[in-house]
């Protein structure tokens, strides 16, 4: 969804650079995240999509909703997105918020998807060479799928690696039928 990063972004790096001068990423990073899944419920964006109601009753709805979950610097951005008419982008927002703070606290979030378990152990070596490899701090998230025979598969934002054995059959397989 281009357009909907396009419209989020102006209001992300606003956001973001609020949270850099505030030393508060962690703090708006949650509060984002509470306004983005508030914005994110079925009934809560049927709502926002009425126009029938105010930019005042919108933002309220929002507030309301997050309670005393956000800061008056985050009610005063749920404030202006409702009456810029942006607040169905908050998940977006929300989303692009922790990749900005990823980038700014060098870290990234990798998914890892094994044939068996992964120990503790292989979980740091893993997270020690992809860190060195990426040159940032990583946090796995690891699952376990049998159908992968052996190996791993290793995802992040941009970048999968695999390494499983079902993924190496097969392009064996379409190595053989071309």
């Amino acid at each position: 969804m281009a357009e909907l990063s396009t419209v989020a972004r102006p209001y992300t790096k606003a956001a973001f650079a609020s949270a850099i001068e505030q030393k508060s990423l962690d703090q708006w990073s949650e509060m984002l995240a509470v306004a983005a899944q508030a914005a994110s419920d079925e009934q809560v964006a049927a709502l926002l999509g009425n126009p029938a109601l105010s930019a005042e009753q919108k933002a309220g709805l929002v507030l309301d909703v997050c309670a005393d979950k956000l800061n008056e610097q985050g009610q005063n951005f749920i404030k202006l997105l409702a009456e810029n008419k942006r607040l169905p982008v908050l998940p977006e927002i929300s989303v692009l918020f922790d990749r900005f703070k990823a980038e700014q606290q060098k870290s990234v979030d990798v998914e890892v998807t094994s044939a068996y378990k992964l120990t503790k152990e292989q979980q740091t070596n893993l997270a020690q060479a992809l860190g060195a490899k990426l040159d940032r701090e990583v946090n796995i998230t690891s699952s376990q799928d049998k159908s992968l025979i052996g190996g791993l598969i290793v995802r992040t934002d941009d970048l999968v690696i695999d390494g499983s054995v079902r993924g190496k059959l097969q392009k064996l397989a379409e190595a053989l039928g071309s």
